[in-house]
């Protein structure tokens, strides 16, 4: 079963997957009326995907490249969106938000680096959200099916965008689509990391790979697998308890907020929009 996952992963076509991408990016900007996409760009490989895919869906010309530091971000976070940034030849901007968040953890000096964390991610994304008004743009998103599955995000951090290419993409899926796509070899081949502090990596906050959360999540979403089947598959009872305990406690991230019913027709349940009909 190990090796069927394994296998499940690998991306068997990735022109095909490609295109799918790049054809899904231009449809749904094209059928509520936009043509520019603006993407936080983080010096890593998720970001850079969709930046890529960005410029192949809409051309570089619409598509705006932001890179959002704070003063603990490693130099090469940096050089990596910059790079990213010229690659592509897109506009770009590099806006420091150390000021804000500092300002406001002045009142809160005891705040652990979690909390920062959050502050900083929710910092970036109203940033993105202030240019997309400016430029009549919408976000695009740049966060996996792994990390969403598990709850590795901020909510409305960076959790939110308008549109997200990644979404159905699990992180090791990420890399190899990223690799053929003509992500600087550098991105693809760094160990992920949100640089919200010195040190920090996604694998060791997360405390396990990429490679073996992918499996044990692909076996659990995609062929429906259970706890007992995933242990007696070989993967350690712990891990698979854990990996799906995650799942569990962070589907309150993966849905719209929740709306109590007290009318006839209420928005999201009966009140649903056939926006692509017109109707």
């Amino acid at each position: 079963m190990k090796d069927k996952l394994k296998e499940f992963l690998k991306i068997k076509d990735k022109a095909f997957i490609r295109d799918v991408l790049t054809f899904f990016i231009r449809e749904e900007f094209h059928k509520v009326g936009f043509k520019k996409a603006v993407v936080g760009i983080s010096g890593g490989v998720d970001s850079a995907l969709s930046a890529f895919l960005g410029v192949m869906a809409l051309g570089k010309e619409n598509v705006i490249g932001i890179s959002m530091p704070y003063r603990t971000s490693s130099d090469s976070s940096i050089e990596d969106a910059r790079l990213v940034a010229n690659t592509l030849g897109i506009e770009f901007y590099e806006i420091d938000i150390t000021p804000q968040v500092d300002s406001y953890y002045e009142m809160f000096p005891d705040a652990d680096n979690v909390r920062r964390g959050n502050k900083m991610a929710r910092e970036r994304m109203s940033i993105l959200y202030d240019f997309a008004h400016w430029k009549k743009a919408l976000v695009l998103g740049t966060s996996n099916k792994s990390e969403l599955l598990i709850g590795y995000s901020t909510r409305w951090g960076d959790g939110a965008h308008d549109i997200n290419p990644l979404g159905d993409l699990y992180k090791t899926q990420v890399w190899e689509l990223a690799e053929f796509v003509g992500v600087p070899e550098r991105i693809v081949k760094k160990k992920p990391s949100a640089d919200l502090w010195p040190g920090q990596t996604d694998e060791g906050e997360i405390g396990l790979s990429y490679h073996l959360l992918d499996q044990i999540l692909a076996g659990y979403v995609d062929l429906r697998l259970g706890e007992k089947e995933l242990i007696e598959a070989g993967y350690e009872e712990k891990v698979v308890k854990r990996v799906l305990k995650m799942v569990q406690n962070s589907q309150y991230k993966r849905r719209l907020p929740i709306i109590c019913k007290i009318s006839q027709r209420t928005v999201d349940k009966d009140f649903l929009y056939l926006r692509d009909w017109g109707l």
